[in-house]
């Protein structure tokens, strides 16, 4: 994200204008209590908000500017935009609509605040600035995300598991394409998967990616999509396993793992033949489509226990 953008982007925020669906919705979904959803990047908000209107539920989204799809705005009951460093504006928004539960669903690029003279480019709310500065023992995933539950919680707002309303998201377990791995695979399974609960555990991140036991790319701040390609610029035979996990402290409110279309296409392009995933555990998304697409490439995916 360009600081110039940000600066544009937020300098228009203080506008509460709500952008509504047309009137065509139901006395009965008018009369249910909303659900907000704070929106990332990827297809899991608009999944969620197809699902949300499918049961009636009107769905109050705030989305992540730069991050969430423009077209949630004509899914939901409302749809307000908010910078990722404008928590304030979070909870103003849905203080507004009178929301009391959340989910989060999609990507937040973490790596932004790492950008240069990130207070100019992202100008950051009072909020967050008092978020961010509050003591905390470091700034992994589950440290800020749990202390930013913890912030919405003083305004009366608890944050539920999306999936608690499409639980059919989650991967079943077997061989889900019709490959099975070879017996070299099942072992690079076997040592990726004990190294990325490690990992897990340590909240680094989800994804190792091997090869005849050897460790390619474990991934950090940058992504699963972006170890993947590391992947094959390190190992230019391809042929590589991708083993993605939950963390063994998952709290399927926040950064359930989730693999899609997208994640076969780089797969494909780097050169990875294998994904292990956890059952009951990972999200995949359009799985009919990603599971036809894995088959076309001729690449493996087994959900694990």
């Amino acid at each position: 994200m360009r600081g110039r953008r940000h600066h544009e982007s937020f300098s228009k925020q203080t506008n509460m204008t709500p952008v509504s669906l047309p009137l065509n919705r139901s006395i009965s979904t008018q009369n249910r209590q909303a659900i907000g959803l704070l929106a990332g990047s990827g297809r899991f908000p608009i999944v969620f908000a197809e699902k949300a209107r499918s049961l009636g539920i009107p769905v109050v989204c705030v989305g992540v500017r730069y991050e969430a799809a423009p077209e949630l705005a004509g899914m939901v009951h409302r749809f307000y935009w908010a910078g990722v460093a404008r928590m304030g504006r979070m909870i103003r928004c849905f203080k507004r609509e009178k929301v009391e539960r959340i989910v989060m669903a999609g990507k937040i690029t973490k790596a932004v605040m790492h950008t240069p003279w990130r207070m100019l480019s992202l100008l950051p709310d009072w909020r967050t600035i008092r978020f961010w500065y509050r003591r905390k023992p470091d700034n992994r995933d589950d440290t800020l995300l749990l202390r930013m539950i913890d912030e919405f919680r003083m305004d009366g707002m608890h944050f539920e598991s999306a999936l608690d309303h499409c639980p059919e998201l989650l991967a079943s377990p077997g061989l889900l394409t019709h490959r099975k791995p070879t017996v070299s695979e099942e072992a690079d399974i076997a040592f990726g998967w004990e190294l990325a609960k490690a990992m897990g555990r340590l909240d680094v991140g989800q994804s190792v990616a091997v090869k005849e036991k050897a460790v390619l790319a474990v991934e950090a701040i940058e992504g699963t999509d972006q170890a993947i390609s590391r992947a094959g610029t390190l190992c230019r035979a391809g042929d590589f396993v991708v083993v993605k996990v939950a963390k063994p402290q998952q709290d399927m409110r926040f950064d359930v793992p989730t693999i899609g279309c997208t994640t076969i296409e780089t797969m494909h392009r780097s050169g990875g033949r294998v994904l292990a995933v956890e059952a009951a555990k990972t999200i995949i998304l359009d799985q009919d489509k990603t599971v036809a697409l894995a088959n076309r490439y001729g690449i493996t995916i087994v959900a694990l226990s």
